[in-house]
């Protein structure tokens, strides 16, 4: 597929920069565990946005098989990035349950680890129905993902040393 040839750069290097960012966030987490596995809800949402990273490793590492027909990379993107929600639903369970009034804008914490399998999944899909268009979607789920792991592992890191 010529239009996936194209993007081969792009999964070069969104699949280093996700990998480096995804140890990076696991070392800073490491330093604070002990905290953070004390708050249910953090360790959910740092997972989730590790989850999150995974799914842009993945699917960017699967957009440099040589040779993947666009319905097998785009039923494999599909699967990962349902499967990948798992995360961002714990986490979002987790947000709701805390009830201290310190917890404010819920929604936007639970919102904040779906917005790159979404963009995945939507992009799949439009794959799936021949529209290369979802390799764009696949481009926004992997700079989302990267943003969306930067933004919940700062707040994770922050709360923890309240």
């Amino acid at each position: 597929m010529d239009a996936l040839e194209s993007w081969h750069e792009f999964h070069v290097a969104m699949l280093g920069a996700a990998a480096a960012l995804a140890g990076l966030v696991i070392v800073a987490a490491s330093v604070n565990i002990g905290d953070i596995v004390k708050a249910p809800s953090l360790t959910a949402r740092l997972a989730s946005g590790i989850s999150g990273l995974v799914l842009a490793i993945v699917v960017s590492a699967v957009g440099l098989i040589p040779e993947i027909s666009p319905t097998a990379y785009g039923v494999t993107v599909l699967v990962v990035g349902v499967a990948s929600s798992v995360f961002p639903a714990a986490a979002a369970r987790r947000v709701f349950e805390n009830s201290d009034p310190a917890n404010r804008a819920r929604p936007l914490k639970a919102a904040v680890g779906f917005v790159a399998p979404i963009a995945y999944v939507v992009g799949a899909t439009l794959l799936l129905l021949g529209l290369p268009y979802g390799l764009v979607l696949f481009a926004a789920g992997s700079i989302l993902a990267i943003v969306a792991a930067l933004l919940i592992s700062w707040v994770v890191l922050v709360e923890v040393l309240r």
